[in-house]
């Protein structure tokens, strides 16, 4: 729970379940939701939305290429256009909502980073700054525009505060998938508010285990009474179910990120390592879009990755560090059920240095296009949150 910059009360965030700075989140109105989620590792999007129009892509992967299209085969590719398909995973869960319009792909997206280097990479995309310039790690792009929104509610559903919320003050945040109970009893939150009642701090303390316990109630009352006391599983689908709550009823700007993505080695084609992973994703998302209710009408979902891997499956079975990704947008009121954006013919002879994606839509150009349409901001504001960048609007709002 930080309370400020100073080290007062560490010994309290610590303990607690979430961290908060001394201001009363409200719950949301009905306005615009976005929620963020970073698969940290480097996800192969391309054996996720799949070239099934390329002869290259089965040439290039032998071992790890999705069959084609095949009503006939559940391993074979789920069709979505003429020229992409979707993993067998995802069938049913991301495939239904890209049928109702409520999922695009954005195809060769990403950042000009070209280090491939997961830390490098990931920081680049947090701090959303212009990789031409110095770094600042006190200032990332969701904790900017979290300056710039009236009313914003954000958290984070993370252990500790990451790269993307620096410079917005102390931001809530909960690591989603271990919340316990409350280290510090009632009982002794009364005392510490004691301590501190009549001083500046009095209602930052009050305030931040009122979320502490509120987030602990939402989450382990509606867990108990669904598994009628068993313990719960594990996982990013519970996880999203929860988050999914606790952006239904209190916050409206959120990041979650999820890991083990980084497949060099036996990563699987339509079954195996990375399918099972893609799976709980899978499920996640779409129990997010339930369990937000009818807000999921008013939500913008995009999932990201720090960069692609390589396009030829590499000797172990697997995949390397890569360049270009595909980014997902998805939402009630998105208009999807397509792949946007600017795309190539997917052969050896428009790979990025013969190995990877091109990059062809900036991230930032894509997060700014959504900006615009999501908050109205101004080009003032999102040259704030994204400098020396312009929007790219993909009509995906």
């Amino acid at each position: 729970m930080y309370l400020n910059r100073r080290t007062v009360l560490l010994g309290m965030a610590a303990a607690s379940p979430l961290a908060t700075a001394g201001r009363l989140w409200a719950a949301p109105s009905g306005g615009s939701r976005l929620l963020v989620v970073f698969l940290r590792g480097a996800y192969d999007a391309t054996n996720i939305i799949i070239p099934t129009g390329s002869d290259f892509y089965y040439a290039s992967r032998p071992t790890l290429a999705i069959p084609k299209p095949d009503s006939t085969n559940p391993h074979a590719a789920l069709p979505l256009d003429a020229a992409w398909a979707l993993h067998p995973a995802l069938r049913d869960t991301i495939l239904p909502l890209y049928q109702k319009g409520e999922v695009a792909f954005i195809p060769f997206a990403g950042t000009d980073d070209l280090t491939r280097s997961h830390f490098e990479t990931q920081d680049t995309i947090e701090l959303g700054q212009d990789i031409k310039g110095s770094r600042n790690y006190r200032s990332g792009f969701m904790g900017r525009l979290a300056q710039r929104l009236n009313g914003a509610s954000p958290i984070s559903f993370t252990p500790q505060l990451p790269l993307t919320f620096q410079g917005a003050g102390a931001i809530p945040n909960v690591a989603i998938n271990a919340v316990g109970k409350p280290a510090i009893t009632a009982h002794q939150a009364q005392l510490i508010s004691n301590m501190y009642a009549g001083r500046p701090l009095a209602s930052a303390v009050d305030e931040g285990f009122h979320v502490r316990d509120d987030v602990y109630h939402a989450i382990t009352d509606k867990l108990t009474q669904a598994s009628r006391g068993a313990a719960s599983p594990k996982g990013f689908e519970l996880s999203a179910r929860r988050i999914g709550q606790l952006m239904r009823d209190r916050f409206s700007l959120g990041f979650v990120d999820v890991g083990g993505w980084d497949t060099h080695v036996n990563q699987g084609g339509a079954t195996g390592y990375l399918a099972d992973r893609i799976g709980e994703l899978g499920r996640g998302l779409a129990g997010f879009s339930e369990e937000i209710g009818p807000e999921w009408h008013n939500t913008v979902v995009v999932v990201i990755s720090e960069f692609g891997r390589t396009f030829r499956e590499n000797g172990d079975r697997g995949t390397d560090h890569g360049h270009g990704s595909i980014y997902w947008v998805l939402g009630g009121g998105i208009k999807g059920g397509r792949l946007a954006g600017e795309q190539i013919p997917v052969d050896q002879k428009h790979l990025f240095q013969n190995r990877d994606y091109p990059v062809l839509t900036d991230y930032r150009a894509l997060f700014g296009g959504l900006f615009t349409r999501m908050y109205g901001l101004k080009p003032t504001d999102l040259q704030a949150i994204f400098p020396a960048t312009s929007p790219t609007d993909l009509n995906l709002v």
